[in-house]
């Protein structure tokens, strides 16, 4: 069988080459074999988040997959022709259910004859992951400003460590996605935020959005933000701000833990926040990310500038050409152009 090799070691090494790997592979229909997954990580192998999302992949592919095993460093996966439906997924820990859903949403929006509902358990808000506020703000509109048609539902929070959340996500078909050009990100409309707690005092969630408001208004920016009390399993906090451009939305938080005062929490937030507006960038770091896979299969030129080009958004970029021999990715400066294989 000729398979498509990937090294997981290589570049930045994470989670997110397996997980570019499963999508474009179902995609494509081209099989591949990684090794050395994660190897450079403290904890090397596949974890559950991982195997939840090669299981996901496996289920709606009917996938052959060799090395599905917890601590795996080398896995196969010979993938069939995707089956639309209903589908239930349960990492079984906080593992980040963004992350398991990225890894499906495409062959399913792509390759689906017919809708989808996906339902994925776990954590909602886990450290080094996308939280439930980002696809819910950011994601989903990018995502339907190149053509797909989905919707996201949050039904309960899971924060990091205990997990237990769960998310619901409807795709329908399309056969088409748009090209995405972002030249400049336009003036600054306002910030809408979101001070959010599960579990805990909603005098904590008043304490976040005291603060966010304190520091944006005195550096002159407009804002709103939400107070939100989530029904979940254990007990977090998160800050979310959201940017609001004439021509882009580009989001930052960060999440609460033992010991780290609320103040603190939306001081983090505001200061991602703030420095990305010192940048000339069109898109955040997390949602260039999410661009690069569904932008190399749009017909036409994508363009747009992030704060830095970090060794993940490149070693993505390395993945995709392994799959898609046509598509044109380069990185210069911080300005990011795909050629997509429409």
């Amino acid at each position: 069988m000729d398979l498509i090799q990937i090294d997981g070691s290589f570049g930045e090494g994470g989670g997110q080459i397996l997980r570019t790997s499963l999508s474009l592979s179902i995609i494509t229909g081209k099989p591949f074999e990684i090794i050395n997954i994660r190897a450079g990580r403290e904890k090397p192998g596949l974890r559950p988040q991982h195997l939840a999302s090669v299981h996901s992949a496996a289920r709606i592919s009917s996938a052959y997959v060799e090395g599905a095993e917890l601590g795996s460093l080398k896995l196969r996966f010979v993938p069939k022709e995707v089956e639309s439906g209903e589908y239930e997924f349960d990492i079984g820990t906080a593992g980040a259910t963004s992350l398991v859903l990225q890894t499906i949403f495409f062959p399913l929006a792509l390759k689906g004859k017919s809708g989808s509902i996906i339902t994925v358990r776990g954590g909602t808000h886990v450290p080094l992951s996308p939280p439930i506020e980002f696809l819910e703000e950011e994601w989903l509109l990018f995502m339907k400003r190149i053509g797909f048609r989905t919707d996201i539902e949050l039904k309960r929070a899971g924060f990091y460590p205990k997990g237990g959340g769960e998310i619901i996500c409807s795709i329908e078909p399309v056969k088409t996605i748009f090209p995405l050009e972002i030249k400049e990100r336009g003036n600054l409309v306002k910030v809408f935020g979101i001070s959010a707690v599960g579990g805990l005092s909603k005098g904590v969630a008043e304490r976040g959005k005291e603060r966010v408001l304190q520091i944006l208004s005195g550096n002159n920016i407009p804002s709103i933000v939400e107070i939100r009390e989530l029904s979940s399993y254990g007990r977090g906090a998160i800050v979310f701000l959201k940017a609001v451009f004439e021509n882009t939305n580009v989001s930052y938080s960060a999440l609460g833990e033992i010991g780290k005062r609320m103040e603190v929490v939306a001081e983090e937030a505001c200061q991602k926040l703030l420095s990305f507006l010192k940048s000339d960038a069109t898109v955040d770091e997390n949602m260039s990310d999410q661009l690069i896979l569904p932008l190399a299969l749009a017909r036409g030129k994508s363009s747009f500038r992030i704060p830095k080009v970090a060794p993940h958004v490149k070693t993505n970029a390395e993945v995709v050409k392994r799959f898609l021999d046509d598509v044109k990715i380069k990185l210069e400066g911080n300005e990011i152009s795909v050629e997509g294989i429409g």
